[in-house]
């Protein structure tokens, strides 16, 4: 199959939505563009990320100059933890996306954001796909998490819970904080490609911050067009590989007899809260309403 793609490069579409990376049709101006991002927020996010998420920049080398090769780069992670890195024009249909995660392939999006969006895109381009998401697939617990996330999504598929699985995803594996040591630390892709969100996920005053409890979490709303309302929080990435371990039956079950969709900013006296949130940033219409002043 044979699609255009959003900037107008006719590519060849497999079966299993990948395509060529064809390494070569990138510009040096979008290798540039990678590499003035990946310098900034790799000053930015020493003291912010984890510690798991730094190794694996590291280990994988993806300081290399312009976009990285799919090809050199899944060699160097399959080493590691048998991952490898695939090239897709856009978003997938869940139950591709979900057949790639099960057989340790991560979909990256084939196309770099425009020098205007430079600081926030909604679509997950390669710069959120790559930088955001590979590195931590270096870690061998977050990379079983994965592989295990992509076999429930499987498992879920027509038992009417998916949204509530996107839920699951959306705030481990995009906007996901972690305990360590030294202090609460970013584990999110869609946190750690962002040069604002990385900031404000920590330091602000505005979202709530509450830990990690499964149920609870799949029944709790997101937002896609601004920061966060609400962060969640967990102890270890083994907390999040045993969570996702046990047998979601049960949990699919009371899913679909109470279809209880708690709002954004939703903090419920059974939490464990780390931070309520003073929502300001949203009560005073967040980036859209800040961009239009």
């Amino acid at each position: 199959m044979e699609i255009v793609t959003r900037l107008g490069r006719k590519v060849e579409v497999n079966k299993d939505y990948t395509v060529d990376q064809n390494w070569e049709h990138f510009t040096a101006e979008e290798h540039d563009r990678w590499d003035r991002l990946y310098e900034r927020q790799s000053r930015l996010l020493p003291g912010l990320a984890c510690d798991e998420f730094i190794e694996g920049l590291d280990t994988l080398r993806l300081s290399e100059s312009g976009i990285p090769h799919f090809g050199r780069l899944s060699d160097r992670l399959e080493k590691l933890t048998g991952w490898r890195i695939v090239a897709v024009p856009d978003l997938v249909p869940d139950e591709v996306f979900f057949d790639h995660l099960a057989n340790r392939r991560f979909p990256a999006g084939n196309f770099i954001r425009s020098e205007a969006q430079l600081d926030y895109l909604q679509e997950p381009d390669v710069f959120h796909d790559v930088y955001g998401h590979v590195p931590l697939l270096a870690n061998p617990v977050f990379a079983d998490y994965m592989e295990a996330y992509g076999k429930g999504g499987q498992r879920a598929m027509g038992r009417g819970v998916l949204k509530n699985l996107a839920r699951l995803y959306w705030y481990t594996v995009e906007f996901g904080l972690i305990n360590t040591p030294d202090g609460m630390r970013i584990y999110g892709a869609g946190i750690l490609s962002s040069k604002s969100e990385s900031i404000f996920s920590l330091k602000d005053a505005s979202p709530n911050r509450i830990h990690f409890d499964l149920l609870r979490l799949m029944k709790t709303d997101y937002r896609i067009d601004d920061f966060q309302q609400t962060y969640w929080v967990i102890n270890s990435f083994e907390e999040l590989l045993e969570a996702t371990y046990q047998d979601f039956g049960p949990i699919y079950d009371e899913l679909e007899s109470d279809d209880t969709s708690y709002p954004v900013e939703t903090v419920l006296d059974s939490d464990t809260v780390h931070n309520v949130g003073t929502q300001a940033y949203a009560e005073a219409g967040g980036r859209l309403a800040k961009e239009a002043s």
